[in-house]
């Protein structure tokens, strides 16, 4: 379907990280154990909403939006619905494509005015659900360990945090190897439609 429309396949997730680092693992003289002291302390975190997108034949291509929560009173700790419908517009003025939108079924994700959005732009926008509980079938998972696995063990505040997250994912913007690696890691194929006409 998505071949014959000549729309971008996307596949959207979110993220988030606080100030406690994930863990990562090197190399040491055996017994002499690193140790990385970090601070992890503050109620900040850093949240993305990222989009990898696929076309048959074309370039792969990531998209994102972050969100930083300071942990200041009334302050909204992650992203609404306009957040959502915010990304998949500015993704449809990038591409200049159809989308066919696929994601989890997340709270936000059914808000209404997310599907009445749907509707309203149905001439180039098609929503999908994929399976509840299925990250493996998402290729924005695999940007997500690619991102976790860069700031392992970092010592930073939220604004050292925010950096390294940016610097990260807009490395991995300019790798279409690492988001076809991701797409591959799924066993999701993107391929081309077959011309069924006879001679």
């Amino acid at each position: 379907m998505a071949a014959h429309l000549g729309a971008h396949i996307c596949f959207e997730d979110e993220t988030g990280q606080g100030l406690r680092p994930p863990k990562g693992r090197t190399w040491a003289p055996r017994g002499a154990r690193p140790v990385v002291r970090v601070l992890g302390r503050g109620s900040g975190r850093g949240n993305v909403a990222g989009v990898a997108c696929f076309r048959p034949g074309g370039r792969p291509r990531l998209f994102y939006r972050l969100h930083v929560y300071h942990g200041r009173k009334g302050e909204p700790k992650s992203f609404a619905w306009k957040g959502d419908r915010d990304l998949i517009f500015a993704v449809h003025q990038q591409l200049g494509t159809a989308l066919m939108w696929c994601w989890d079924n997340v709270n936000v994700h059914l808000d209404r005015r997310l599907v009445a959005f749907a509707v309203e732009h149905a001439t180039w926008l098609t929503l999908v659900q994929v399976p509840a509980y299925a990250p493996e079938l998402n290729p924005a998972e695999g940007v997500w360990s690619l991102m976790k696995r860069a700031i392992a063990n970092f010592v930073a505040d939220l604004r050292g945090l925010v950096r390294i997250v940016k610097r990260k994912l807009k490395k991995i913007q300019f790798r279409p190897d690492l988001l076809d690696g991701c797409l591959a890691e799924t066993g999701l194929v993107i391929e081309n439609s077959i011309s069924t006409s006879s001679t």
